[in-house]
Order: structure tokens, then C-alpha cells, then sequence
């Protein structure tokens, strides 16, 4: 049996749809069944159940209805993306149960010096050091703080994830609500290949530690509203920022941080997702209108 805790969201539903396809018995919790903000509350709970072969933590919070929300929701931002993954790993350890816990690109921004991606050793710069960063991106850092060593702890780097299902958490749905683009580029992640990778990793027992768990390589802004239009999905003919600057300049706008993350670690595991042109031109043949 696996646990799923924020089997609800846009991530969870993924990965339990990714588990029950690999045959296994999920039990996922609802906010109302457990407060995961309560040391004693989850450790009451899971005395009550048989101990669980694995556990995954998908809980958190991106905003509403965008990342600029966190800026406004600034305790439930913390609550859900740092105080959730530290609560499990003091009970979860203590219980001697493995876990895994979805964490964010967004600590990153730009590449290495020479133009490569970011590997799971480097320090995150943006998160730290940049007075641009926002809330959010601090958030999932200090996550990773609290995790980082922890045994029987695998930490997944998701980046801004697409699928084929129109969705307002999907990449491809937000960028087709605005008529003004900000060009930047990115590592990205296919949703069904992250979760398919998290089980598969969680399968396989791969050392504990940080996986960037994005599509190799990256994709420009402008290169995915081609594809949408390609596709015949939306042939709106987008304007853009000139840049950053221009695109900060609204009232309540936080600062996206756009990055390059390299998954060779996860691949060197055995575990490989799609180039990411590949994905995208995949998803965009599946797509599923709302």
C-alpha cells in the first residue's frame, strides 16, 4: 500500500493515476480526514493503519489563480510547501517509512555559466541570493532545507507541468487565457511522465536525494504557442513583452523565474522521459478539450 498525501490536486491526481496503473493500493487521506500541519495528528493516524510500503507527499499551494497569488496567501503558501514536508519528515523517519516529495525547478533561474542546465548539486541561486525571488520559490526551498539528508527521502523537481487535458493548472491552458507572452526559456515537465518517473523511481529504490524530474532539454514560450497553433488547438496571434521589465510592470506581478534543469541524474537510474519537443508534440495529438 502507498500513501498519497494531496491526492486532490492537479499533481496528485496524476500520480494516483500512475500508481493504480501500476497495480497498487493507494490511500490518500483528505484534508478533512488529517491535518498534515499536526505532528501528533499524523502519527495518531497512521498507528490506526497497516504501514505503508511507501509514501508521497503532492500536497501544495501555487496561488490562485496564478503564482502571484502566494504573494496575497502568504501563510497558507508556507503551511502547504514547507510546513507539510517538515511535519512528514520528523513522522514519516521516525515511523521508518520511505517517501518521496515533489519540489519545484523554480529555486533556478537562467543556467549554468555555460548555458547548461542546473544539476541537482547546485546551490539554488535564485531562491538564496535573488531579491527577485518570490514567495513561492522560497518556500520550496526551505522545503528542501529541511529535507536535505534526511534518509529514506526522495525529493522530485517538477517544472511547470503540461499534459494533454485542458486544465486551469495546465501550462498549456494558462498560456492560451492571455493574449501577451513574456519569451523566456524553460525546462518543462509532461505530467504523466513525471508521475509515471516518481513510481518507477519509487519502484526501483533508487538512492535517496534530489532528481530533477524535467523532459531534457528546454522549450521557448514562443516555440509552444507555434505548437498550439500547429496543432489547430489555438491560433491566437500572441503579442509579447519586450521583457522583463515591461512584463513586472503590472500592478500585484511576481517575478517568474525561467530555467534550465538537467534530469541526466534520473536518467542515469534508468528512469528517461521524453525530449521535451517530443512530449509536446505527443500531448498536443491527445489533447482533450474541457
Amino acid at each position: 500500500m502507498v500513501l498519497l498525501f494531496g491526492a486532490a490536486g492537479y499533481v496528485g491526481r496524476a500520480i494516483a493515476g500512475a500508481l493504480r496503473e501500476a497495480g497498487l493500493d493507494v490511500a490518500a487521506p483528505t484534508r478533512a480526514d488529517l491535518d498534515l500541519t499536526s505532528r501528533d495528528a499524523l502519527s495518531a493516524w497512521l498507528g490506526g493503519i497497516p504501514k505503508p510500503e511507501f509514501a508521497i507527499n503532492a500536497v501544495g499551494f501555487t496561488g490562485r489563480p496564478n503564482i502571484d497569488g502566494t504573494e496575497v496567501e502568504k501563510w497558507h503558501t508556507l503551511r502547504a510547501n514547507t510546513v507539510v514536508p517538515g511535519v512528514l519528515a520528523e513522522v514519516l523517519g521516525a515511523a521508518g517509512i520511505r517517501w518521496g516529495h515533489v519540489s519545484s525547478g523554480c529555486i533556478y533561474h537562467g543556467s549554468r555559466p555555460d548555458g547548461s542546465g542546473f544539476i541537482e548539486s547546485d546551490e539554488p541561486e535564485f531562491a538564496v541570493f535573488d531579491p527577485r525571488a518570490g514567495w513561492y520559490a522560497r518556500t520550496k526551498w526551505m522545503a528542501e532545507k529541511l529535507l536535505a539528508g534526511a534518509p529514506g527521502v526522495l525529493i522530485w523537481r517538477l517544472r511547470i507541468p503540461f499534459d494533454s487535458h485542458d486544465n486551469e493548472r495546465n501550462y498549456l491552458t494558462k498560456l492560451m487565457r492571455y493574449d501577451r507572452l513574456l519569451e523566456v526559456r524553460n525546462s518543462i515537465s509532461q505530467l504523466g511522465e513525471f508521475a509515471a518517473a516518481a513510481v518507477a523511481s519509487m519502484h526501483e529504490r533508487i538512492p535517496d536525494g534530489i532528481y530533477n524530474a524535467t523532459n531534457p532539454g528546454s522549450i521557448l514560450t514562443s516555440e509552444v504557442a507555434a505548437a498550439l497553433a500547429r496543432h489547430g488547438i489555438c491560433r491566437k496571434q500572441f503579442e509579447y513583452f519586450r521583457d522583463g521589465e515591461e512584463f513586472l510592470s503590472a500592478p500585484g506581478r511576481v517575478f517568474r523565474a525561467s530555467c534550465i534543469l538537467d534530469p541526466s541524474k534520473l536518467a542515469a537510474c534508468g528512469i528517461r522521459m521524453a525530449e521535451v519537443h517530443e512530449s509536446l508534440e505527443r500531448t498536443l495529438r491527445e489533447w482533450k478539450r474541457a
